[in-house]
Order: structure tokens, then sequence, then C-alpha cells
């Protein structure tokens, strides 16, 4: 992909995640000489953690074996009687048909069948199934339930059994596309929360929302908040409408004359400017164009508090916009990329490979520049939600922020214009090209340099922008640029230069 870091995780399937379970419990069974069940109760127990087992056992075995319920002999001793009483029924069976767990209280099949049946559809909780009397902590293990279960109970245990492999450990997540069914283990302390998962769906591991880097979590959150809540809606209210003077409901003005009317049952009829009474408006007072009082009002600074707080408004709306649209922007020209991608790798290689009689494996740099471009349209969509919370008093770090940012996504749109646009004339050619060679040549050089724009970009993201000295210059070691970099330097993108761009939402 983008940008080099050292793989940090693992991505399990079904089969994976229960070679593990039945390592872990065949590990702890032989270390602590306990049944496979016992031991698989005392994991559950730690939530999977084979160290924590290990140290709570040899500190106190006793104290762990009664807050599990894992009991080393029976508390009720049966009677050598041909038949015993059920402790739920209350019927008489032959010893045959009772069952007890280890505490020996004696339960007849179909009552404890029906307990397990009921406490598995009642959902995860039955993986800490204990004795049914009320007075008895003993655990029950898989062995009862796979003896005395239902079919397809038996198939949701199994199922709980797993998910708490993966929920309950700390080192391990599910991948959150919807019906994705693999899971992710992650080595913590690595420099990276990025997940790529075999479903292609990317995502970071810290706060599972799509893959962000080199944004922060606490940006990222903040961000989607911003984008779902009503205070934008608010602030487009306050920055295009007035309250009606008299019931005070907000109006938007949609036509060009100042004469307002309330909806019904209101009906109260004012002037925009003023938001006095139209009955008090006539030619005297400027006509349905203008509004003299208004005029003078404000400048006796009458309505300054009110003009300021909706220039505010719409100074914010506007400002929000700006990064907004440019996030949403990069968001949809991601996602067509991925389709071309998709068209790529799935039609067009195989022809490419037929008109200009190149094997396909020596066509690679197409699909390499165009996960290139899959790549930086997600790293730029979110420097943009990061330029938004750059303070407005940090101007160095703007500055500097923004002529990264500037740069990588010119480069960006040089390498996505030649893959989108130049390639096309070779995929409808009739025969070879001379000219294949140096569009190779071109398209590797881009993809070359965009990675270096953006690894320059994330690299000062994650460092806080920290290049930026006290005196609000640029460090040469960041700003140093290769020789590519002084060819393109004029050129942006289609998102536009935001330098200068960031107050107030102006262009």
């Amino acid at each position: 992909m983008c940008f080099l870091f050292q793989k940090s995780y693992t991505v399990l399937k079904e089969e994976d995640i229960l070679h593990r379970q039945e390592d872990d419990v065949t590990r702890v069974s032989t270390v602590l000489s306990i049944t496979r069940v016992a031991a698989s109760i005392l994991l559950r127990h730690y939530n999977w953690s084979i160290s924590k087992v290990h140290d709570a056992w040899f500190a106190d075995e006793d104290a762990v074996r009664k807050s599990v319920g894992l009991l080393d002999k029976q508390v009720v001793q049966l009677s050598n009687a041909r038949e015993l009483t059920c402790g739920i029924c209350f019927d008489t069976f032959p010893c045959d048909k009772i069952i007890s767990a280890a505490c020996g209280h004696p339960f007849c099949n179909t009552c404890w069948s029906g307990y397990i049946s009921t406490t598995i559809n009642d959902g995860p909780g039955c993986l800490m199934l204990r004795c049914p009397d009320p007075s008895c902590q003993a655990a029950v293990g898989q062995d009862m339930i796979n003896l005395l279960a239902p079919g397809g109970d038996k198939d949701k245990y199994s199922r709980y059994l797993l998910r708490s492999y993966i929920e309950d450990n700390r080192k391990t997540k599910w991948c959150p596309a919807p019906g994705c069914e693999y899971a992710i283990d992650f080595a913590a302390g690595s420099g990276s929360f990025d997940v790529s998962c075999l479903c292609s769906h990317n995502f970071c591991w810290n706060c599972v929302e799509e893959a962000h880097r080199p944004v922060d979590c606490g940006t990222v959150t903040k961000w989607i908040l911003k984008n779902s809540a009503e205070s934008e809606n608010m602030n487009w209210i306050l920055a295009n409408s007035k309250p009606c003077p008299k019931c005070k409901r907000p109006i938007e003005k949609n036509q060009g004359c100042m004469h307002m009317t309330c909806t019904p049952p209101c009906k109260f009829e004012f002037c925009w400017l003023c938001l006095g009474a139209w009955s008090d408006h006539g030619e005297r007072t400027g006509g349905f164009y203008a509004c003299n009082r208004y005029e003078a009002a404000k400048q006796e600074g009458a309505y300054d508090e009110s003009e300021r707080r909706r220039e505010m408004a719409k100074n914010s709306l506007e400002r929000y916009t700006h990064y907004y649209e440019r996030w949403a922007s990069n968001q949809s020209s991601r996602q067509k990329a991925l389709a071309d991608l998709h068209q790529m790798q799935t039609v067009h290689l195989e022809k490419l490979s037929d008109i200009h009689c190149t094997p396909e494996s020596q066509l690679k740099f197409i699909t390499e520049a165009w996960l290139q471009i899959v790549e930086c349209r997600r790293v730029l969509k979110w420097t943009y939600a990061y330029g938004f919370y750059v303070h407005e008093h940090e101007q160095a770090k703007r500055q500097f922020f923004e002529y990264l940012q500037g740069e990588a996504e010119s480069g960006l749109e040089r390498l996505h214009q030649c893959a989108e646009k130049e390639l096309q004339q070779f995929i409808a050619a009739d025969g070879p090209s001379k000219e294949f060679d140096e569009f190779r040549t071109k398209l590797a050089g881009l993809t070359s340099v965009t990675k270096n724009y953006f690894e320059n970009l994330v690299r000062a993201l994650e460092n806080g922008l920290a290049d930026v000295d006290s005196h609000g210059a640029c460090s040469k070691t960041t700003s140093s640029k290769n020789a590519v970099v002084s060819k393109g330097k004029g050129s942006k993108g289609k998102g536009g230069k935001i330098g200068g761009s960031s107050k107030n939402g102006d262009d």
C-alpha cells in the first residue's frame, strides 16, 4: 500500500480462532493438571488470558476454585437408593435418569435440558452457567451442554464460546464490516492502528472507525459527531433566517422584497431589515426594498450585536462547509477509484496485455498506481478534518500544514489524471504503441513521487507538525524536495489550494 510501516496484526479466520482456542485450553489443562472442560471454564472467567489464569491459580488455588465454581469434591452425597427426587420438578426417577454437576445436586434429564436450553436462548450469559440449585455455585461445563442440550442449542453455545474468545480478549476484535466474520489479533505497541481485513475493509483498531491515519482518533470522533450534530443546523438557521418579531419562529427570506408575512396562525407582517411592523413602513421609510429606520439604527449601533452573532454563525458555517465539501469530495473520489481499480484488475489488464503483447505481470505498475491513488485519497480526505481543527492562532503550523497538503494534493491529481485519462488511449488502441513504454515510465514516476509527498505529509502530522520552530519557520529537512517537486509547485488539484482559505471559508 501507500506507506511503509510494520504490519502489527494478524487476520483470523474461524478455523484459526478455533485452533488458537483449543491450543490455549490444552496449555492450561496441561500446566494445571485439570480437565479440558475445567481449563475452558477458567479461561472464560479470566477473559482467555493464560497468564492471568496461571497467576491466580498458583497464588491461591482454593480461592480460584471457589470463585469460578470448580469444586474438587461433591457438596451433596447421593444415597444408594434405586430412585432419586429431582430438585426442580420433585418427581422421582431411576438413578440412570438423574444427572448432577460436580456439586452432586440431583436433577432429571428433562429439567436439565429445559434449564440449559432456556439459559442458552437468553444469550452469552450461558457461558457462565451454574448449577440450578439457588444455593450452589458449581460451574456447568461444555461436557454437560453437549450431553443434554438440543442440537440447535449446542450450535448456539459453540458460537457464543467462539465469539467470547475474541470479544473478551483485549488483543482481538471482530472486523466491524457488515457481514464479515474475520477477527483481528493486534500486537500492542505498534506505530499504526490501521488494519486491513481480508474482506477489504480498512478500519482503525483503536476506535473501530474507518482507517484514518495520520489523524488521531479524537479528531475523527469530533469530526464525525460534528457532521451528524444538530449544531450545524442551528448555525444555518442563525446565518440564514431571522425570528418573527411576534411568535419568534425562524423565517428564511426567499424573495427580494423586504415585506415578510409569517406563516399561519401568526400571519404577522413585518420588515426583514428592522423587524418592525410593516404597517409602520411606507415611502417615508424607504419603500419596499430599503429601510431608513434600519440604516439609521445600524449607524447608532442598535443592531451591532445581533448582526455580529449572525455574521459569526455565517462565517462558522462557511468555514465548516469548505472543509466538509473537500472531505466528502475525496471520499467520493476514493470510491470511484476503488471501482476503477476493480475494473482494471478484472477487465482492462487482460485487454492491455493482449493489445500490447505484454505479460500481465509486467503491468503491475498500473495496479500499483491505482492502489496508491485509493490510499492517498483516504489520507487526503482526513487531512481536511485535521485542518478544520488546527487553531486559528497557530499560523505557522497552519501554513506549514497547508503547504504539505497542497503539494501532496497536486501530486495526487497529476497521478490520478494520468491513470484515469492518459491510460484510456492505450486501452482503446488497435495495436501496440511505441508510446506505451514512455507512459509506463511516467506513471511509475508519478506513483513514486506521490508516495513521497504523502509520506512527508503523514510523518509531519503524526509528529504534530513539530518541524515548525518557535519562529514559525519550517525546518529544512521536511521542506526539502526532490527534483520533481519544483516542476509541479504551481499546479493545484481539483480541491484547490487551501492556503488562505481556512478563514471564513473563502475559497
